[in-house]
């Protein structure tokens, strides 16, 4: 594991199975609960696992009781009272902040390897931010889960708004829960769509989603990538323009040696055979 990972300081990062990290939240005595240093190490750790040849497929989870209780509002302020410049200006600085809070978690959607998110106890404001960030989501029964920022007087801002609609199709429970603050199940996220699965326990869903993880990292690179690449190019253009993506996008990812290996062993039904790092 490449050393750079060594210097966070609230993400720990694990090389768990053969191409698979896992990312934790690790402020379990704050709920992980997300002040600055936290945020922008997520984008950090995000954009070197986007290079790092060692990892297929990341694990997101929180450690402690909760997987994140959502913004930590001690930790992080827009508003500087010592700040004397007009109110142009105050704009400007706070437009700043958000773009670069933002991309922290975009860091995680723009990841060419899957981020599969496991998620129990507390999931409120910021932690949903970072769910419709992820490719898989799933949770423990007893996940508390909530878009929280109306409650604190704001409209969330960070991802939840724009994402979730592309995530969840039924836009009239997507106001609900947002317009409300309201507090929701598991398996009523699971019945809308923005959980793929819920379990039992934190134990099960780790030993399930690990399961998981491994099967990914079986595949071929350039063929799950790819395909996060070109899936995500589809959620935000039309059916017309992704179809001229992904011929463009194969007109090269063809050419490559994994094609015959996965070819071979599907025909053959032998167990995948072990692909080259990107």
């Amino acid at each position: 594991m490449q050393k750079q990972y060594d210097s966070l300081k609230l993400i720990k990062v694990e090389n768990v199975e053969e191409f698979v990290y896992k990312v934790s939240l690790n402020r379990p005595s704050k709920f992980n609960a997300l002040n600055m240093e936290i945020w922008k190490e997520i984008g950090d750790c995000f954009q070197w696992i986007d290079e790092d040849p060692d990892c297929r497929v990341v694990i997101l989870q929180g450690e402690g009781k909760h997987f994140c209780s959502g913004l930590d509002l001690g930790g992080i302020s827009l508003f500087n009272e010592n700040d004397t410049n007009d109110s142009a200006r105050k704009g400007r600085n706070i437009l700043k902040t958000i773009k670069f809070m933002q991309k922290q978690f975009t860091y995680i959607d723009e990841c060419s390897k899957p981020v599969i998110l496991a998620m129990h106890g507390y999931c409120l404001g910021a932690a949903l931010d970072i769910a419709t960030a992820c490719d898989v989501r799933v949770a423990t029964k007893d996940a508390i889960l909530s878009v929280k920022e109306v409650d604190i007087g704001m409209a969330a801002d960070v991802g939840t708004l724009n994402r979730l609609p592309k995530v969840v199709g039924n836009h009239s429970w997507i106001k609900d829960i947002c317009l409300t603050a309201r507090h929701f199940s598991a398996g009523e996220a699971l019945q809308f769509d923005l959980l793929s699965r819920v379990f039992d326990t934190r134990e099960e869903m780790i030993n399930e989603v690990t399961k998981m993880a491994k099967l990914i990292a079986s595949k071929s690179p350039v063929g799950v990538q790819g395909t996060k690449n070109v899936l995500n190019y589809a959620r935000e253009n039309t059916i017309e323009n992704s179809l001229n993506y992904v011929a463009t996008w194969n007109m090269s990812q063809l050419f490559t040696d994994d094609l015959v290996k996965a070819s071979m062993a599907s025909f053959s039904k032998q167990p995948q055979p072990p692909f080259s790092k990107l």
